[in-house]
């Protein structure tokens, strides 16, 4: 795996020694430039964790670049290069079936052709753990008998070695039954097995050799399978077998425009292909940031991705809660924070902390889990781990009444106000409900940190002002508006079925919403990360404007449920037109280039793809098409949809509340009926 160099930091104000990491996970690694990683987005990725497939379109593994057959951070599998009678196939087609699966199709002419038609078709389906099936067909009119080989080969390199160009040599191979075996120095060992068996293996050369005979109009397949050896009795990272897909529903979408549909169930079979287990707890499964190069640990984004797919279900969001409550810092000053290491955040501002975002983020996914239905068992065991956050935010609060991240030397950021701001609220409340003391300090905090943000955040200008995106305890202001704002929008649902009040007053709000909707900062394809006429703006830095999915679903859920319809509706057709380009499978970020006719939208080169926040991203902003508000503690579940549709009649379907099937329908005028539910739960809008 590639893990960024810098380590989790004890406390939040060490500092890495070497070059931090941006949020899109790009590591420094030696042999390349700091943070320059081997293109990879024309390439097709198959995800099973902890098995990936990375594969050019034309389907050979060649053994140059990154290309190859992964699990748990090592390259399996380098060179796969099939030929027939001595010639390779000319690639047609290569595509993803499924997240775990690509197809590449494949001709070539057979001996004795005199026209341009090829007389043979080859298939290959290509899975994450690196099982092949090669499918040849014939339309020749008399039979055929064509010599088939497979060139293989393998350096079992680590993932961060093959990132940062410094590979292994490919390692000889051995005849190992029906295939070959490679072995290196350090005692780990690959094999791949073929059925049927082939005629020859050549081992000095890696090569299975077949002779397969062909009829008029008939197909022959070869099964090729990868097995990682190990050492007897180990277990195998992240336990055994794959997490089951039962953590995530089968949701759908339906109506009058089809993408919604394509991209939910795309976005739910690249969230299940991200499930990883807890190596030392394979019970507990989250989401690993990305792939190829976030499948480390878990994360604050494995938190905030598990709070989207909420609609989904609660089971997900109650094991990664486990997994991250399993780090939490018991002792000291610091105790109740959530380890995380520093990330870089832009060109104007000093990097922040993960730790505290995870630390805030913790008893906002647990108090919105419980509303859509989180089982009394996990609730009561998550909520002493909330209750320590929660009683980190009250001591990190600073004599004004903001939170300085990272403590205690700041600055005040507004996107880590609006995480404590709401973090103390739906925490007051989850307090509250479980009757737990500290309701009314959390909530006395609040209103503080609200009149100080409001008295220090907020820039008066001629054209109605906007907010700041830092502070220095000194007072220096940092002005540059970009994605970041969104959180300011986003509240979360208080037990009285109301949003929880924001950080803004309704003419600031309103505000805020028109900045988010100019050209500025909607690029056409989602919220630019920084606004295209602020200084330092880029079109591929990843906090200095491009296009962040995580930000720009939050943006439109938080601007549909303040009312600001048209501003949420640019910003979500504009993520639907980017994910159709993508082949409905976002990138974590792409470039914020202003959307021109005729353009595409440009992947980061290294952004992962699939990524978790992207793909419960997806969810997120289709479902606040519905505006669905579950209170399954108050029995009772409303939904209030976006009343212009923007995107037509939709339906949706397999959704969870309160642990049952939930389907909802809006139509055309904007009206919301809720169709199948839980028995017992109050229906309303």
């Amino acid at each position: 795996m590639v893990h960024s160099p810098v380590p989790t930091p004890g406390h939040p104000t060490e500092r890495p020694s070497r070059q931090i990491p941006p949020d899109g996970g790009v590591p420094a690694v030696r042999g390349n430039h700091p943070g320059e990683l081997p293109p990879v987005h024309d390439a097709l990725l198959c995800v099973a964790l902890p098995a990936f497939t990375l594969s050019p379109e034309h389907g050979q593994l060649t053994g140059r670049g990154p290309e190859g057959v992964y699990a748990s951070g090592r390259r399996l599998l380098s060179r796969s290069v099939l030929r027939v009678a001595g010639r390779e196939p000319i690639p047609l087609q290569g595509r993803l079936a499924a997240a775990d699966r690509a197809v590449f199709a494949g001709a070539l002419r057979a001996p004795g052709d005199t026209g341009p038609d090829p007389g043979v078709t080859v298939e290959r389906s290509r899975s994450a753990d690196g099982t092949e099936r090669i499918t040849l067909r014939s339309a020749f009119p008399r039979p055929l008998r064509l010599p088939v080989e497979v060139a293989l080969g393998t350096d079992l390199a680590e993932l961060g070695a093959v990132a940062s160009g410094r590979p292994r040599p490919e390692l000889r191979a051995s005849v190992h039954g029906t295939g070959l075996r490679w072995t290196a120095p350090d005692g780990r060992s690959v094999a791949v097995t073929a059925d049927p068996a082939p005629t020859d293996a050549l081992a000095a050369a890696g090569v299975l050799r077949w002779e397969t005979d062909l009829a008029p109009g008939a197909a022959t397949t070869l099964h090729l399978r990868v097995h990682a050896d190990r050492s007897p009795g180990a277990t195998p990272p992240g336990g055994t077998g794959r997490p089951g897909g039962h953590l995530l529903s089968d949701a759908q979408a339906e109506g009058d425009d089809r993408r919604p549909g394509v991209l939910l169930r795309t976005s739910v079979e690249d969230l299940r292909a991200l499930l990883q287990r807890d190596p030392a707890h394979p019970a507990d499964v989250h989401l690993a940031a990305g792939v190829p190069w976030r499948c480390g640990p878990v994360t604050a984004e494995a938190l905030w991705a598990a709070r989207m797919a909420l609609p989904l279900g609660t089971r997900l969001a109650a094991t990664t809660l486990r997994c991250l409550g399993r780090t939490q810092v018991a002792g000291g000053t610091e105790s109740g924070r959530l380890p995380g290491p520093l990330r870089d955040a832009g060109p104007h501002l000093p990097p922040r902390c993960t730790g505290v975002e995870a630390t805030l983020a913790f008893p906002v996914v647990l108090a919105e889990a419980r509303r859509w239905g989180l089982p009394q068992a996990d609730l009561d065991e998550l909520l002493p781990v909330a209750e320590r956050c929660l009683a980190w935010l009250r001591r990190g609060l600073d004599a004004d009444g903001l939170l300085p991240d990272p403590a205690p030397g700041g600055p005040w950021r507004a996107e880590t106000q609006a995480h404590a701001h709401r973090a103390a609220l739906l925490g007051a409340d989850l307090l509250d409900a479980c009757g737990r003391p500290g309701a009314a300090d959390l909530r006395a905090a609040a209103r503080t940190l609200r009149e100080r943000f409001r008295s220090e955040f907020w820039l008066d200008d001629p054209s109605g002002g906007r907010p700041a995106a830092a502070r220095a305890p000194e007072g220096h202001s940092w002005a540059q508006l970009g994605g970041w704002a969104a959180h300011l929008l986003d509240t979360g649902l208080l037990d009285s079925g109301r949003y929880a009040r924001g950080l803004l007053d309704q003419a600031e709000t309103e505000q805020l919403a028109r900045l988010l909707g100019t050209p500025a900062l909607d690029s056409g394809w989602g919220l630019r990360s920084l606004g295209a006429k602020e200084p330092g703006h880029n079109p591929f830095g990843h906090r200095a404007g491009a296009v962040r999915v995580h930000e720009t679903a939050v943006a439109v859920a938080g601007l549909a449920a303040a009312g600001y319809e048209k501003e949420a509706t640019a910003l979500l057709r504009g993520l639907l037109d980017a994910a159709e380009l993508f082949g409905h499978r976002l990138p974590e970020m792409y470039a914020g280039e202003q959307r021109a006719a005729g353009a595409r939208p440009v992947p980061h080169p290294a952004a992962c793809r699939p990524a978790a926040v992207a793909a419960a991203g997806a969810v997120h902003a289709l479902t606040a098409l519905a505006g669905i508000r579950p209170d399954t503690p108050g029995r009772s579940v409303a939904v209030q949809p976006m009343a212009s549709a923007p995107l037509g009649a939709v339906r949706f379907s397999g959704l969870v509340v309160a642990g049952e099937p939930f389907a909802v329908r809006v139509s055309r005028l904007g009206l919301g009926m809720v169709e199948e539910a839980a028995e017992g739960l109050q229906l309303g809008v």
